[in-house]
């Protein structure tokens, strides 16, 4: 079989079978598509079954020269390793040629957060005389209080949202669910929100249930959440690059440095390894060193 039947059959296994998000099923394909493109050019009599694992450390050399970054390198090297998992499983090749390969060494870059103070200072830009403001504050409140990535956050359903018992039940990667607490103070203006502001819009089809909405009813995108955060960080005088990530980092950070649980935290955020969320563990031991530097009296 062709490289395209075998793409596309992927494709279809990612959906169906693994029930990946659609983002993820395309970032995998493109993937595959960048290895037919290199092997097409250097091997274009190599079928894909027929890869082996010197093609593919060519491949990774050519695209290190290339200069993708390591975090680039080892996401491409994931999505050809599932490929190549779906093949063994179909019994379509019998030894698996990325069973030896080793990603680019990465380095664990640690994320912006923001303290306490540059939060209540972004949340206070927002002016709540405007109806839009009342939404933008409901969602800050939501992305702190709850540490969502910004896709869930524009997916929150209404009918997912707990008022009497304080959760929230997110779809969040590969269509898993989890439920998340919620603080009061996200609570009181989601409530604010819904009851005063969105009650009184015209809603399109389709977006009835969604929580969050743009101004002419629809549900705001990923792009839109990032410019109004962006917007409130640079009226709040903020030099670090916020987005809805952000959030989502001091969520976790600020759980830690409060002596949360690890698992625990994991779970919240939705994490499928332990090891995704001891990045912020790092911040953790950042922070009581800190303390003792200033407090010890041996310091």
């Amino acid at each position: 079989m062709t490289w395209d039947v075998y793409i596309k059959q992927f494709e279809n296994y990612l959906k169906l079978e693994c029930s990946l998000a659609p983002n993820s099923v395309q970032a995998y394909v493109r993937d595959i598509i960048k290895l037919r493109q290199f092997v097409e050019i250097s091997n274009p009599e190599v079928s894909p079954e027929a890869i082996t694992s010197t093609h593919l450390q060519d491949f990774l050399e050519y695209v290190n020269k290339l200069g993708l970054t390591p975090h680039s390198q080892g996401r491409l090297l994931s999505g050809i390793k599932s490929f190549y998992k779906y093949l063994r499983y179909e019994d379509i090749i019998v030894n698996d040629p990325t069973a030896l390969l080793e990603g680019p060494k990465l380095g664990r870059k640690l994320p912006d957060t923001l303290d306490l103070h540059e939060i209540e200072k972004i949340i206070a830009t927002i002016d709540m005389s405007n109806p839009l403001g009342t939404r933008n504050r409901a969602m800050i409140e939501t992305l702190y209080s709850s540490g969502l990535r910004v896709s869930e956050l524009v997916e929150l359903r209404l009918s997912n949202v707990y008022f009497d018992i304080g959760f929230l039940r997110i779809i969040g990667k590969g269509s898993k669910e989890r439920l998340v607490p919620i603080g009061k103070d996200a609570l009181k203006f989601i409530k604010m929100y819904v009851g005063e502001i969105r009650s009184h819009m015209d809603i399109n089809p389709g977006f009835e249930n969604h929580v969050f909405l743009n101004r002419n009813g629809s549900k705001l995108t990923r792009v839109m959440v990032f410019t109004i955060i962006k917007g409130l960080a640079k009226k709040a005088g903020l030099n670090k690059n916020v987005s809805p990530h952000t959030f989502r980092h001091s969520f976790a950070t600020h759980l830690i440095e409060g002596g949360a649980d690890l698992r625990a935290v994991q779970e919240m955020l939705g994490h499928e390894s332990i090891t995704t969320t001891e990045i912020y563990t790092h911040l953790d031991r950042d922070y009581l060193k800190q303390i003792i530097q200033d407090y010890h009296p041996r310091s």
